[in-house]
């Protein structure tokens, strides 16, 4: 397999503890890559996978849109290739979105994935929390998620997987190429996510190789 290029979106967010788990998981899958702080269209351009990590989902909507990245970005998503969105992250991913205070926030969004999302759903900061998920594509041992004005994913698609439920409430989900998680995987000291969404890029690169290259 070729070394695959992993990409976390520079913008604003936690970028650098993304950048950390992803080589931690490359070192744990045994995977061959390098992961990338990616700024501009030219970057996204070259990539086998995405990350969108956590932070303010619209300052990120709005310059990633003022310097063109979010329509490359979406472009290459459409395309095909994994992308994993966490907290804003998957704000960033879904078709709709709305605030728990607010209401509708008409900020600057991927609109990929068949989901609606409601921004702080659990409150500001001061309600920030930490609690152990069930989380099974991952194993039986639980995902200790880290939520941050986090938000929730009210609404799933037909398409959509639900992988983690808070209750009742949906906080982690598989569409196809996409992989959204309501909590920050990246704060946690497990890399099992990230490598579940390594084992997704290296799969896709896989099929794509196959098809450029037909015996």
């Amino acid at each position: 397999m070729k070394e695959l290029s992993v990409g976390v979106l520079g913008l604003q967010g936690n970028v650098e503890e993304h950048i950390a788990a992803t080589k931690a998981a490359f070192e744990e899958t045994g995977l061959k890559g390098n992961v990338m702080w990616v700024k501009t269209p030219r970057q996204v351009q070259v990539l086998d996978g995405l990350i969108i990590p956590g932070g303010e989902s619209t300052v990120i909507g709005r310059l990633s849109s003022f310097n063109q990245t979010l329509q490359s970005v979406k472009e290459r998503i459409l395309s095909g290739i994994p992308a994993l969105g966490t907290c804003a992250g998957l704000v960033m991913l879904a078709k709709k979105v709305y605030d728990r205070v607010v209401g509708e926030t008409n900020q600057p969004i991927l609109g990929v994935m068949d989901i609606v999302v409601e921004r702080n759903s659990f409150g500001r900061q001061r309600e920030s929390f930490e609690v152990d998920l069930d989380i099974p594509v991952l194993g039986e041992e639980k995902f200790r998620g880290v939520f941050i004005r986090a938000p929730s994913i009210r609404e799933a698609g037909p398409n959509v997987k639900v992988l983690s439920k808070l209750n009742d409430v949906i906080t982690a989900v598989k569409q196809d190429n996409l992989l959204g998680t309501a909590f920050h995987p990246e704060l946690a000291d497990d890399l099992r996510i990230h490598r579940y969404f390594l084992e997704l890029v290296g799969r896709h690169s896989q099929i794509s190789k196959a098809i450029r290259n037909p015996r």
